[in-house]
């Protein structure tokens, strides 16, 4: 029950973001912001989700810079930017078991 509330939470916060994104001008078709996010923070894809209502959730991440930025693709395809900051670092831990 925990879990799915959790996951439920999580899609529609992401989906007000980008909502909020659309208002802001930090959208673009998919094409143009993968280009920024490679050419100018050499950023590429760590992780990826399916949120609601068809929506994809992607981590973007470079190990060089530290630089990092959480978009939302909407399936109209326009990318909006989530949010982004610096000291990305991988890690690999096991998850706690569900209680």
């Amino acid at each position: 029950m925990k879990k799915t509330l959790f996951t439920m939470t999580m899609g529609l916060g992401i989906m007000v973001l980008a909502a909020q994104q659309v208002r802001a001008g930090t959208c673009a078709p998919r094409e143009d912001v993968m280009k920024r996010l490679t050419e100018t923070y050499g950023e590429t894809r760590r992780g990826i989700g399916i949120a609601r209502q068809g929506a994809v959730m992607e981590v973007y991440a470079s190990d060089q810079t530290g630089s990092w930025t959480i978009t939302v693709t909407l399936p109209d395809g326009i990318t909006c930017l989530v949010v982004s900051g610096q000291a990305y670092e991988a890690t690999v831990e096991a998850l706690p078991p569900n209680i």
